[in-house]
């Protein structure tokens, strides 16, 4: 089976943790040999948060620069602090909504403009999915769903040797009860907006 590389980066509350264990469950689910490592920085206070997910044929984990097949970002910094990862062939799905660190509120820094990021993305990789997920998670019933938002637009790619149906399985049996349908939707929404952007 062909090896795919994903990387997940969001800031801690995102979410990552819990998209990260639903793809996983779905590749078992699938019969799809996957290897998953996570990197927490400060989760709990918003600190990066960093999935590795191997999907396939592989030994290990580690996804070196220039390796990773896809780039999943929650939060657009976060997504270009991780541009060393992908390569030209990469597909990189990013949310739009940004989520300025404390040293923003405070005037010791600036955040990155949007279309300057979405600039260099496209310049070094083959495909940019770029959407505002906070938005569709708070159409669907919670802005928390952004996690649910963005794996659906990932799944819409057919990058992952997973399907839509497989993932769904996972979401109704992996989170919280009263969140099923919220999920449910946030998923639907990104899989049609990633479908409408190409």
């Amino acid at each position: 089976m062909d090896t795919t590389r994903l990387i997940i980066v969001a800031v801690g509350g995102q979410g990552n943790l819990l998209s990260s264990r639903v793809l996983g469950e779905a590749a078992l689910l699938s019969d799809v040999p996957v290897r998953m490592s996570e990197i927490h920085g400060m989760a709990q206070r918003g600190g990066v948060v960093e999935s590795a997910i191997v999907f396939g044929d592989s030994d290990s984990t580690i996804i070196s620069d220039g390796e990773a097949d896809v780039l999943v970002g929650f939060e657009p910094s976060e997504t270009i602090r991780a541009i060393n990862k992908c390569n030209s062939g990469t597909v990189v799905i990013t949310n739009l909504s940004p989520l300025p660190p404390f040293t923003v509120a405070i005037g010791k820094g600036t955040y990155p403009d949007l279309n300057e990021v979405q600039g260099l993305i496209r310049a070094k990789t083959a495909n940019l999915i770029a959407f505002d997920a906070a938005d569709l998670a708070k159409e669907a019933g919670n802005v928390m769903s952004v996690n649910m938002v963005l794996l659906g637009a990932l799944i819409q790619t057919d990058i992952l040797p997973l399907t839509a149906d497989s993932i769904k399985e996972i979401i109704k049996t992996k989170t919280k009860k009263a969140f099923v349908d919220i999920n449910l939707k946030a998923f639907d929404l990104g899989f049609s907006t990633a479908k409408e952007i190409g």
